[in-house]
């Protein structure tokens, strides 16, 4: 039996009451309460996540931008210091690497933050593509990763330091920064569709950092969160999970990050040709949000149908815990893919009714 990775946080999951499973070859906490408890917290207050098991990696040299322009589908060239930037590296055919982060510190000097089963992978990828004087270094073990996410995030983080956070605007970051005696990058970002940050810390000092922010969250109700909360909050606010909505069979078109692929941009990158033709002329199958008119829940891998036609599959389905409904986004056939197509799925040995309706499911509320 293979032995699971474990993050720095692992011996004190147990003192918060995590339930721990094999996530990607992780031994990490689908939850701590409950789903709905975690999920209800970080919609309506704050939730801190260990998100540790992510991937870094540190490009830097003369031609760094030039590399990552090359394997980028976004246009890092607009990147300013301090800036982060969502993207995608491709394969030749459009097919999907993975999608990651990219943090650029100073010029020359970049952080890639790329998904955990990817690791190895993209490692390869990237050190196979490489040219000229550009350095790939996998600092992953080196670092852990903290999400503080929903609405009275800001608040609680801002008790821990001296800095003013409201100057950190989305996308953008600032390095070095002492949080309750530990030095951090705080990123205004995250994965669930709320405010909030991620911070990026040494892993020798991940369960200080941990502590002192739900210690300084507690009469806020923040609670310790888990990846079953992480799942269904990052899904009600359609934001792609690599495995499910972007793999090396999907597209960034197909699966709807379109606003990531910069075909227009001078450098040539990793699948261009194949996005370009996708961006101008349409991609034959489409992600699209779908709601169940009858009982029952769409999950990953289930077919959808039309007139006893198959043309697609579920990516990723379940009872959204904020609106009460039986929803899941769908890889279908462009032609079935208007708002109010009615579709069936496939679930166990039946086929349910189901409508397509627009995504995402859920937005946050402006201040």
């Amino acid at each position: 039996m293979t032995e699971l990775y474990r993050t720095p946080l692992y011996d004190v999951y147990k003192n918060y009451g995590a339930k721990t499973i094999d996530f990607g070859g992780w031994d990490l906490p689908v939850q701590f309460s409950s789903i709905k408890e975690e999920h209800e917290a970080v919609r309506t207050k704050a939730g801190l996540f260990d998100v540790s098991h992510m991937g870094e990696v540190e490009v830097r040299g003369e031609d760094s931008l030039a590399f990552l322009q090359k394997i980028a589908t976004n246009d890092v060239s607009l990147l300013k210091d301090a800036g982060a930037q969502y993207t995608a590296m491709c394969y030749e055919d459009g097919g999907t690497v993975d999608d990651l982060l990219i943090y650029k510190k100073a010029d020359h000097d970049y952080l890639l933050v790329i998904n955990a089963s990817n690791i190895d992978k993209d490692v390869n990828w990237l050190t196979a593509n490489t040219f000229g004087d550009v350095s790939i270094k996998n600092v992953s073990d080196d670092l852990a990763l903290l999400a503080l996410q929903g609405p009275l995030a800001e608040k609680v983080l801002q008790t821990l330091t001296d800095i003013d956070l409201s100057e950190i605007k989305f996308f953008k970051f600032k390095d070095e920064v002492n949080v309750a005696g530990v030095k951090a990058l705080v990123s205004r970002t995250g994965y669930t569709g709320e405010n909030g940050f991620e911070l990026y810390c040494t892993a020798n000092d991940a369960v200080t950092l941990w502590e002192k922010i739900l210690e300084a969250g507690k009469e806020d109700g923040v609670l310790p969160c888990g990846l079953g909360a992480r799942d269904t909050l990052r899904f009600e606010a359609t934001l792609p999970l690599y495995g499910q909505e972007l793999t090396k069979d999907i597209t960034p078109i197909e699966a709807g990050i379109g606003f990531a692929v910069k075909t227009n941009k001078e450098a040539d990158f990793n699948g261009k040709a194949v996005l370009k033709d996708q961006k101008e002329n349409g991609a034959s199958r489409k992600l699209v949000g779908i709601e169940l008119i009858e009982k029952g829940i769409p999950r990953h891998g289930y077919e959808v149908f039309v007139n006893g036609e198959e043309i697609g599959v579920v990516t990723t389905g379940t009872q959204s815990p904020t609106l009460g409904k039986n929803i899941g986004l769908a890889l279908l056939k462009t032609e079935f893919t208007e708002l109010g197509t009615e579709v069936e799925v496939q679930i166990r040995k039946k086929r349910l009714k189901a409508v397509v309706v627009a995504t995402p499911f859920y937005k946050r509320p402006k201040n």
